[in-house]
């Protein structure tokens, strides 16, 4: 009997110690744009849908979503919840940069959406940049453990080069305010520059990228303009992690069953030990 009795504390210690895997998604959905065709929402968003559903992460951060493309993922994917505000209004005009959760898994606890300028609380464009550009945050609590993770989804302006970098900074900076820099973290995005480029190694200054140290998959590049046969080497959407142990890290490129893409960016996906 004793011996039963401590191969029991054994088994139910190691159970307890072992570690669980949450996974993240990274993916600009590409904006609704009837110019696009073959390659219009339209006809690509059940393709979407399907692609979230197979991978079927814990987590999920959009970029380019309008409202109406918002909703739409938010009633397909019955199982998540969505945080997020339009960048234009800081309500539903403009696109998203939502995040999704899975809310068996996870409480919100605290969200918000600042804008990457020099007045982060109200609609503006920041620096060189051509647009209004946001980041979308939330703290969760992880019903099983209790623990806390904190995850930013972005996208950086596409012409702005100082705005890209600034807005990095900024990001970091906001980890700084909140007192997370020992708290598990997790920033993802379409950060429109290459790796070398200045936003990206002010976040490897500070995060994990673990495309270089992870179990990678995939192609190099995340964005393909829709061009149906070409394979990416332009890798411009990223997930970092703090003080998180990456499993593997992944550029998603399945395509639609007609051979077309389902974005005109590939998804990054991401697990890691939480």
């Amino acid at each position: 009997m004793k011996k039963i009795a401590v191969l029991l504390v054994v088994i139910f210690t190691f159970m307890g110690c072992s570690k669980h895997t949450t996974s993240f998604m990274s993916f600009n959905i590409r904006y609704d744009n009837k110019n696009d065709q073959e390659n219009w929402w339209g006809h690509r968003k059940g393709d979407v849908v399907a692609q979230i559903k197979d991978y079927d992460p814990d987590f999920l951060g959009i970029q380019e979503g309008l409202h109406h493309q918002v909703e739409y993922l938010s009633k397909q994917l019955s199982s998540y919840q969505f945080v997020g505000k339009g960048r234009d209004d800081g309500k539903q005009k403009g696109e998203y940069s939502a995040i999704f959760y899975k809310d068996q898994k996870f409480t919100l606890l605290k969200t918000a959406t600042f804008w990457l300028s020099t007045t982060t609380d109200t609609v503006s464009v920041g620096w060189d940049a051509a647009l209004p550009r946001i980041a979308t945050y939330g703290q969760f609590e992880n019903k099983r453990s209790g623990e806390h993770i904190y995850v930013f989804n972005t996208h950086f302006d596409h012409l702005g080069k100082v705005a890209r970098k600034k807005s990095a900074e900024l990001i970091l900076q906001k980890i700084k305010e909140f007192g997370l820099e020992h708290k598990k973290v997790v920033v993802m995005g379409d950060l429109n520059a290459v790796p070398g480029e200045d936003p990206i190694e002010v976040f490897r200054k500070e995060m994990y990228d673990g495309f270089s140290f992870s179990s990678f998959s995939g192609p190099k590049g995340t964005f393909n303009a829709f061009k149906k046969d070409e394979i990416s080497d332009k890798r411009i959407d990223y997930i970092f992690t703090k003080n998180l142990e990456q499993k593997t890290y992944k550029h998603i490129d399945t395509k639609r069953p007609n051979g077309l893409w389902v974005s005109d960016h590939l998804a990054v996906y991401v697990e890691a030990f939480f």
